[in-house]
């Protein structure tokens, strides 16, 4: 059979055992149903080969099997693989998460920015409609407020104003339309930052949420929940475990309950405690984002305040990048309170999952097995095995990894998600944490840890064969490949949460390392002068050639080619403002010359007029 015709015959029995479990009253999806089609598959004792094409009447069985697995009331196994599909369909790691809510965001504005962007506006309405869609953009794309809100659309269209008027509205529609879509993208932050700032002065601020004191007062309140549902999980595990301690081999107690229903019950709880971790990790993880980004977020706004403190008039080139840098803190301050809302979701989620435990095992039946028996904590269990260690004499072809002789020892890849490998395989599949300080085991490039010294032992004596024997196990309960995380073995099933990070696998044990020391060759700090001269021929030198420099001019010119292409500068040394003064001033005076004429009015006329001319300017000497 080909691969195509493989495919499609594997979806036509997942179509019809899904079609069997909804005429039944049961809605399950496709991907639970593929789930446990490939765990009864992986079951030897179901009698499947997988070498083989399977036959009308096997594709019968596989049927009857599956429907009858997911219809059971009473299987912790199943709602355990639930619980598992469920948490692998809806978390992702941070920057995923964060890059598919924008992605999100992005789609839903993308109609009103395609309606903005694709305007040709003419008259005064359509004008003002396009600038009160701008308006209503930046408010949906900045979340401060509803659109709605008439308080709100002013305050906004006021911050609007005073960065973009409408008489920009002409230039705007010039733009082609990734310029007009980056100044929208451009506008939202600088009036978000407006409207932050002005919150803070206390001028505005109305649909504004105050989402760093949200936050604060969510995230403790957020941790306190996960922290006890972890709580109560890790109550149940340990009860599980002290009772499945004590009757195992006990034929007498082993009739009081089922010891394989009381074992699914017990990987129930451990996946459901692997899980909050994981999202006790992420919420720790925002909060110490949260810390830091509202200490940015309060300097930021004092820098702000005083750039515009007791300033009539600011150059927009400081004060825009201050605003920008507001809105971009916001909107980190957004995506974690969205991102912490999904992990409280997914908190709440995780609890049906474990309502089987009240039905199969409640306190009624446990409390009296409970009574002859030791409870101990993972910690304790730990402790009581510290200072036991494996003597790496005693095995001399394997290798042994201890925490202070081995860099990186925190962060090796441990298999079985840090569970006794040999307790699995001999217990059938009792979950007991290792100790690493008992020793960490390297075998095929894996590393392994155990609970006690004597299951150390036993286990490196024949690695492979407690290895093959987890595999049959995680074959027999499918919910073993996702907990003890053998997704290595079963790589057609690797869970993305469980997936490796290549950063991971690349982490290898550092036991031995070069090392080189060296002795510095001046001590002190060097003081030397760069510029010192003690040559007087050389300062001589150097004060000709500054006193020349007064004498030389700076020349320029411009060709056809670069007329008018850029500036040409000339320099010159304008000429000196030069005056004398005299010890005194002093001055003369001469008399003013006056003369008179007599005669020259005229007499007879048959004789000539005698003129007489008398002198009246008086004497120097007598002025």
């Amino acid at each position: 059979m080909s691969h195509p015709q493989a495919e499609s015959v594997i979806k036509n029995i997942i179509r019809e055992i899904a079609q069997e479990c909804a005429a039944k009253g049961h809605t399950v999806s496709e991907t639970m149903v593929a789930f446990v089609v490939k765990a009864i598959v992986l079951d030897q004792r179901n009698g499947f080969n997988v070498d083989r094409t399977l036959t009308k009447n096997d594709v019968q069985k596989l049927i009857k099997l599956c429907v009858d697995r997911l219809l059971d009331p009473a299987s912790p196994s199943l709602e355990t693989i639930k619980m598992q599909i469920y948490f692998d369909m809806n978390y992702t790691n941070r920057g995923e998460f964060l890059e598919e809510h924008h992605r999100v965001l992005e789609s839903r504005l993308a109609p009103v920015c395609r309606e903005i962007t694709d305007s040709r506006a003419r008259t005064a309405e359509e004008l003002e409609s396009l600038y009160r869609k701008i308006v209503s953009y930046v408010l949906l794309r900045s979340g401060l407020g509803s659109p709605t809100d008439i308080k709100v659309v002013r305050e906004a269209t006021a911050a609007l104003q005073s960065v973009f008027p409408h008489t920009e509205l002409g230039t705007f529609l010039s733009l082609v339309k990734r310029d007009k879509e980056r100044q929208l993208k451009e506008l939202t932050m600088i009036v978000t930052g407006i409207r932050l700032f002005n919150k803070d002065c206390g001028k505005g601020g109305e649909g504004i949420d105050d989402l760093p004191t949200i936050l604060k007062e969510a995230i403790p309140a957020t941790t306190k929940h996960i922290e006890s549902e972890l709580e109560a999980s890790k109550e149940k595990i340990f009860q599980y475990t002290a009772i499945i301690e004590d009757i195992s081999g006990n034929q007498m107690k082993n009739k009081l309950l089922n010891l394989n229903q009381l074992k699914e019950a017990l990987f129930n709880v451990r996946q459901h405690e692997a899980f909050l971790n994981i999202i006790l990790s992420d919420v720790v993880s925002s909060a110490q984002l949260v810390e830091t980004m509202d200490k940015q977020y309060g300097a930021q706004m004092e820098q702000l305040r005083t750039t515009v403190h007791s300033k009539t008039a600011i150059p927009t080139v400081q004060v825009y990048p201050l605003f920008i840098m507001l809105s971009n803190l916001w909107n980190s301050f957004q995506d974690e309170i969205v991102l912490l809302s999904v992990l409280s979701n997914m908190t709440a989620n995780l609890q049906p999952f474990l309502k089987i435990h009240e039905e199969l095992f409640p306190a009624s039946i446990i409390e009296p097995l409970l009574s002859e028996v030791t409870i101990k904590t993972d910690e304790e269990r730990i402790k009581e095995s510290t200072g036991s260690r494996v003597n790496t004499s005693d095995f001399l072809t394997l290798d042994w990894y201890f925490p202070e002789q081995t860099a990186n020892f925190d962060r090796l890849p441990i298999q079985y998600h840090g569970f006794c490998g040999f307790t699995v395989a001999s217990k059938e599949g009792l979950l007991l944490p290792g100790n690493p300080d008992i020793g960490v085991l390297k075998h095929r490039e894996r590393y392994y840890i155990f609970s006690s010294k004597e299951a150390a032992y036993t286990f490196a004596q024949d690695p492979d064969h407690y290895i093959h024997l987890i595999g049959e196990k995680a074959k027999q309960c499918a919910e073993l490949i996702q907990l003890l995380e053998l997704h290595q073995q079963f790589a057609s099933i690797a869970p993305y949460s469980q997936a490796p990070a290549p950063e991971h696998l690349l982490i290898k044990p550092v036991t031995k390392c070069n090392s080189s020391t060296q002795t510095d060759t001046h001590l002190l700090e060097t003081n030397i002068v760069k510029s010192y001269e003690w040559n007087e021929w050389e300062l001589r030198r150097k004060a000709i050639k500054l006193a020349n420099l007064r004498q030389k001019v700076t020349h320029s010119m411009q060709t056809h080619c670069s007329h008018m292409r850029r500036e040409n500068f000339t320099q010159v040394y304008l000429p000196k403002q030069v005056e004398t003064q005299t010890k005194r001033d002093n001055s003369s005076n001469v008399p003013k010359p006056q003369i008179f004429l007599a005669g020259i009015r005229g007499g007879e006329t048959s004789k000539p007029n005698k003129i007489v001319k008398v002198n009246l300017t008086r004497a120097v000497d007598e002025s």
